[in-house]
């Protein structure tokens, strides 16, 4: 059955050649470095993060000069730095953030997650709620993207280090794992290895090599992630608790220098990707449109691209990915992040030491 829907799902996922709706793109800050992350507060008020380790705001539509005050210290090196920022569920009583960013030293480094308080002076009552371990060495995949779940629960991609890639298979680690917790930092009863001698109890999947799309669809209960492949075999996935993504064992991949990591794109008792890019287009954020501004692309998700300089539009059918269609190309910059603000827009962050916030808005069909 895995491989049949995998065929299926293989087939249907060309790249679509039908027109666009008419939009318009327009810059709303520049200069920022390597943006990774954005967040939309009730306000009107947009904060961005930077991997360099800051946390900006844009305010009526400026980028303030000066950056937030009391973000942690960041471990900034190589693909290491300040990722996601998410607001709790309850962010307009409470003020409440989640940030990821790495943390340690080039010798012994690792993700971390904290709980903030935002307030006009800056971010305040900080408290780590998740530590990824082991510590690892180099500054390579971090994963870093966080999914609100409801019920005072997130979930949070953490990537396989690069060099340690044979633990994403292994239960007393959690790189290479999409991970469960509480807010308050508690480990939901119901997580599905706890009480499994050696098993990290945090762990709510595994098998991943670098999940950095992360979105939860409320209405449907359904967990999505992508993940960087190697040279090819990126992968979009359903996430369902205790299973097993295949990463290093299955892979449409192969190694950069071109030699076979697995002789295998499917394992028994292992996930097949609900679709796969291979070539690779190096997925970054992604975002489930649910608003009325772009109805045409409502029920899809839009996943962003470094390598590709594009957002692939995906659109779901109970689940099953269709026919794709390639956006914002014209741009021709690598994009870490797309989101979709409260009233519809599409916003954008292009991967850059001078990077821009972009935000994508309807355009009026002429009459």
């Amino acid at each position: 059955m895995q491989r049949m829907l995998a065929t299926i799902v293989l087939l249907s996922a060309c790249t679509a050649t039908a027109a666009a709706p008419a939009y318009r793109i327009e810059t709303i800050a520049q200069g920022l470095d390597h943006p990774w992350s954005i967040a939309f507060l009730p306000d009107g008020d947009v904060l961005v993060t930077e991997r360099a380790g800051r946390l900006r705001v844009i305010h009526n539509g400026v980028l303030r000069e000066a950056p937030i005050d009391g973000v942690p210290a960041v471990f900034v090196s190589g693909q290491g730095g300040l990722f996601d920022i998410v607001l709790a569920a309850d962010f307009a009583s409470s003020g409440s953030v989640l940030l990821s960013f790495a943390h340690g030293t080039d010798k012994a480094n690792g993700l971390r997650v904290v709980r903030a308080r935002y307030t006009a002076d800056g971010l305040r009552d900080i408290a780590t709620v998740f530590e990824a371990r082991p510590l690892k060495r180099g500054s390579a995949h971090y994963g870093g993207r966080i999914a609100l779940l409801g019920g005072g629960m997130f979930a949070v991609g953490v990537g396989d280090a690069f060099g340690a890639r044979e633990a994403a298979q292994t239960l007393d680690s959690h790189l290479g794992k999409i991970v469960r917790i509480g807010l308050d930092g508690s480990v939901p009863r119901d997580n599905p290895f706890i009480g499994r001698e050696g098993a990290l109890p945090e762990i709510y999947s595994l098998g991943h090599r670098n999940p950095q799309g992360l979105v939860f669809d409320a209405a449907g209960g359904v967990l999505y992630a992508h993940e960087h492949g190697p040279r090819g075999g990126d992968e979009i996935n359903r996430i369902e608790a205790g299973s097993n993504y295949g990463w290093p064992i299955a892979t449409y991949g192969v190694d950069y220098t071109g030699a076979q990591i697995s002789p295998w794109t499917e394992y028994e008792g292992m996930q097949s990707p609900l679709l796969h890019w291979t070539p690779s287009i190096a997925p970054s954020g992604m975002t489930l449109v649910r608003g009325a501004m772009f109805p045409a692309w409502r029920g899809s998700l839009l996943v962003s691209a470094l390598a590709e300089k594009s957002v692939r539009r995906v659109p779901l059918v109970n689940g099953v990915p269709g026919t794709q269609e390639t956006l914002f190309a014209e741009l021709g910059e690598r994009l870490r992040d797309v989101r979709e603000a409260p009233d519809g827009a599409i916003w954008l962050l292009t991967d850059s030491p001078q990077g821009r916030v972009l935000r994508v808005l309807r355009e009026a069909t002429p009459k």
